[in-house]
């Protein structure tokens, strides 16, 4: 599987909003699981200054991750295959 970098602009977002997108990122995640397409949130971070973040996925392609965020229903700008060097 690969990591994939899902950038977003997240404009005028509180983080009770952020809180709950990112709870519906994982959500969705674990659905896509259920139904047999391997999708696993990773992680967020978030920019304030800038109202932009960049979340992690692992999955077998974009196109799923891409799907679990239009269904989850949080804007993305892109997605693109990362690598995570996390020690």
């Amino acid at each position: 599987m690969s990591v994939f970098m899902v950038e977003r602009d997240l404009s005028g977002i509180t983080m009770e909003e952020l809180a709950a997108a990112q709870q519906r990122a994982i959500e969705f995640s674990d659905g896509f699981n259920q139904d047999g397409r391997s999708v696993r949130y990773i992680r967020t971070t978030f920019v304030p200054g800038e109202d932009r973040s960049m979340c992690l996925f692992e999955a077998e392609n974009a196109d799923d991750v891409k799907e679990v965020n239009k269904a989850a229903q949080i804007p993305y700008v892109r997605v693109v295959e990362a690598l995570d060097l996390t020690p």
